[in-house]
């Protein structure tokens, strides 16, 4: 499936914007082992189905040119695995808009200073990304990720302004399954 091909009504016409949602993959427990939260890692078993998971995201065409993420540990690693794992190859950028605990409208006026992105994935932290996935939306209840879980929504253009379109709402073992 190609970015233009989901496209209809009044958002084709004008320039609009891919927006990936992706929840960190498999991580440490938090506990007495990572006493600090923001340095906890992903497990290898993580690692390695965030991996299987981008390629099935990849061979759906996905054509992300910028990954904003999380500072924290679990989200950058998961975010180098993403853009790695691409045929695009993102850059990735760190921001603090996406640590936990920010409000939707936080990271919509950190997506403003890339309006210029066609495609861009946000790499982060439940309940924020189901909090920011139906605010822009427009949907009463947060959208619940799965660690390694992605969502797409399209929307006219950055900043955003809900709402977008939810174009589909991805489980890792659906994107797995579409792994060449």
């Amino acid at each position: 499936m190609t970015r233009s091909s989901s496209r209809t009504g009044p958002a084709a016409a004008t320039r609009g914007v891919t927006l990936y949602l992706v929840r960190h993959a498999i991580a440490e427990p938090s506990g007495s082992a990572w006493p600090d939260d923001t340095k906890r890692p992903l497990t290898h078993r993580g690692m390695a189905r965030m991996r299987e998971a981008v390629r099935g995201l990849d061979a759906m065409g996905a054509d992300i040119t910028l990954v904003l993420t999380s500072p924290l540990i679990r989200a950058r690693q998961t975010a180098e695995i993403l853009a790695q794992g691409l045929t695009s190859t993102p850059v990735v950028e760190l921001t603090n808009a996406l640590i936990p605990g920010q409000p939707p409208a936080r990271m919509a006026e950190a997506l403003a200073s890339h309006s210029r992105s066609p495609s861009v994935a946000l790499v982060g932290h439940e309940p924020g990304l189901g909090e920011l996935a139906a605010w822009l939306i427009g949907a009463r209840e947060a959208l619940p990720f799965k660690k390694g879980g992605i969502c797409r929504i399209d929307l006219p253009s950055l900043p955003p302004v809900p709402p977008g379109q939810l174009i589909w709402f991805a489980l890792p073992k659906m994107l797995r399954a579409l792994e060449p």
